[in-house]
């Protein structure tokens, strides 16, 4: 933001650039000059203040301070004042700010005043309030300890500030946190390159960060959070260490980006709020854009990669601790890197388009259904194998476009409208050569869409392509393969059957009898399954409806048995001469607790936690 009088603060050449770039329409700068009214009240109760410097180097840093609400706080005309106790030694900025000069000129010269960045934020109430300007003066009170050597590690410090510019911002992506102070003992665990475990294992958990940027007329300090893991290691070796986050959907002002577009530079903090460590970084970016994005960190429009110059990891570096409380509603699911693990977003090699368009719909239960769809370039989508899924994207039917904010549905505004369902047709079966089904449950946005749409209506959506690697194996000479399915994880099985040997097959297959329906509907397609299933139904509790006691005696008359219970331990350990490999497709809960019970035998299955 350059600074144009004391009236008016207008964009820079970076930041017109990003909005260009991401096509925001044309919109004033809100940045008030100096402290407003509103960014005092917010800074007032503020429990944490991020604050971001540059070296001597130039590099940007980031540190993070936390006190009592309104241990920073306004002395008036713009004029900001902090008080607090902090570990000085091994904090990058402090160390800065504070050090003693060294010589007449350094002591001439001396620390201030000096361009800062900063972010006053109570996580409590997910305020935040964004500040820059110049930093006036700053020097230490005491110790904040009286250990042995704690002259040099903890003290009470003191800052003041002149604030230019002040901001208010949104509360999206902030996981609420109660602050508790705390009194650091502060520790440099390592000053080196690669990043250790300690450090690895702290950005695995981490749900925030802090990020500095640098233009000559303004730094910004900001947030950026997520769900638990958002931050993503690409890469962490001798030859360096790039980290990657993704941009989700916010206010669209760009204005970390808009500096990081000019001058790549950034200081990163990311703090654990559970033990007090801190990990300080800094180093440059490379702003990813659509396909950039999504070719690095899939489901992302917009990305940052940060390679890290270098960093600093500090136990117990921290003055206060977090207490989690209500995880933020706009949280997405965290995406994975490409390198980290196959995508459910399968894109065709051919540089065309295709289409899958809805044939019908058949309604196994209320909440389950059977599609099927025709291609209409089968070329172009090339051919599924049996376990694949389809990735099917909706966004030109559902999208609702851009939005700030969307209490209604949070996580809209990050939703790309791309699924992937499970083929559960086989690709050499009855159906034409160019039609394939799913059979899904209701559950959301997208499948709601679907089975309230009309079949005969001409629904067409844009075909990604097929993906996925499920596949059953039934080696020669082998036992009886045993599969474990958890209600619709029948699906990526259904359509293997043609396959298999379904007399080498043990399906143990566990239902609520809600969904009884779908298993009398499969027993009916395939009736040779029935011996080689049991069948666990859970939910029963007093009389059945006529509709669910009709399937459930259909289907006790087609397989082997029927237990109304949920599957249990001995239920998969007491059954002889079965493969070594078992396949699983459940959800998680179930899936964690077979994983335990089959320790020991090899366990294939599929991740519904995209």
């Amino acid at each position: 933001m350059a600074k144009v009088g004391i009236n008016a603060i207008v964009w820079h050449e970076g930041e017109e650039k990003m909005h260009k770039l991401l096509h925001v329409p044309n919109q004033h700068n809100p940045t008030k000059p100096g402290l407003s009214a509103h960014a005092q009240r917010l800074l007032h109760i503020s429990s944490l203040f991020a604050l971001g410097i540059l070296d001597d180097q130039g590099r940007p840093w980031t540190t993070l301070l936390g006190g009592q609400p309104g241990f920073a706080r306004s002395l008036g005309q713009s004029i900001v004042g902090l008080k607090t106790v902090a570990a000085r030694r091994y904090d990058p900025v402090l160390d800065i700010l504070l050090r003693p000069t060294q010589t007449a000129k350094e002591a001439e010269a001396g620390n201030f005043p000096k361009d800062f960045s900063a972010l006053g934020i109570h996580l409590a109430t997910r305020d935040r309030i964004k500040l820059l300007g110049r930093m006036l003066a700053g020097g230490t009170v005491g110790n904040g300890s009286e250990d042995k050597g704690s002259q040099s590690d903890v003290a009470e410090i003191q800052l003041i500030f002149a604030i230019e510019g002040s901001l208010g911002n949104c509360p999206k992506y902030l996981n609420e946190k109660d602050i508790i102070l705390t009194v650091p003992k502060p520790l440099c665990l390592s000053d080196t390159l690669p990043l250790g475990e300690v450090a690895l294992r702290l950005l695995a958990k981490a749900d925030m960060l802090f990020i500095t940027s640098y233009h000559p007329s303004h730094m910004s300090t900001n947030h950026r959070g997520g769900p638990s893991g958002f931050i993503r290691v690409e890469k962490n070796d001798t030859s360096g260490v790039i980290l990657v986050y993704p941009e989700y959907s916010g206010n669209r002002l760009y204005q970390t980006l808009g500096n990081l577009y000019l001058d790549p530079r950034a200081g990163i903090v990311v703090p654990d709020f559970d033990s007090g460590d801190v990990l300080y970084m800094t180093g440059a970016t490379k702003i990813l854009v659509g396909k950039d994005a999504a070719n690095t960190l899939p489901r992302s429009n917009l990305a940052v990669q940060f390679r890290i110059d270098a960093a600093r990891y500090v136990q117990n570096g921290l003055a206060f601790r977090g207490m989690s409380g209500e995880r933020s509603p706009y949280n997405p699911p965290v995406r994975y890197l490409t390198t980290e693990r196959a995508v459910p977003d399968a894109q065709s090699q051919n540089s065309g388009v295709a289409y899958a368009k809805i044939h019908s719909r058949d309604l196994l239960t209320p909440t389950i259904a059977r599609f099927r769809f025709s291609i209409s370039d089968p070329e172009t989508a090339g051919r599924w194998t049996p376990g694949q899924y389809v990735a099917l994207a909706f966004e030109d039917e559902l999208s609702r476009g851009y939005a700030h904010m969307a209490d209604d549905d949070p996580k809209s505004l990050n939703d790309d409208y791309v699924r992937t369902f499970t083929v559960s047709s086989p690709p050499n079966g009855e159906l034409r050569h160019d039609e394939f089904e799913i059979t899904i449950r209701n559950v959301g946005t997208v499948t709601g869409f679907l089975f309230g749409c009309n079949p005969c209506g001409g629904l067409e959506v844009p075909l990604r392509g097929f993906g996925g690697t499920f596949s059953v194996m039934q080696r020669d000479g082998s036992g009886t393969v045993p599969f474990v399915a958890g209600g619709i994880g029948i699906t990526p099985l259904l359509a293997q059957l043609s396959d298999l040997e379904t007399q080498r097959l043990r399906l143990f297959w566990t239902v609520n009898v809600r969904d009884i329906g779908l298993v009398a509907d499969t027993l009916r397609r395939y009736p040779a399954l029935g011996p080689s299933v049991r069948v666990y139904v859970s939910g029963i509790s007093g009389a059945l409806s006529d509709e669910h006691k009709a399937a459930l005696d259909e289907v006790e008359r087609a397989v082997s048995s029927v237990a109304r219970r949920r599957l249990m331990e001995e239920d998969v350990g007491g059954e002889q001469g079965l493969d070594d490999t078992w396949y699983i497709c459940t959800g998680p809960a179930l899936r964690k607790n077979l994983l335990e019970w089959l320790k020991g035998k090899k366990t294939v299955y599929e991740d519904f936690n995209y």
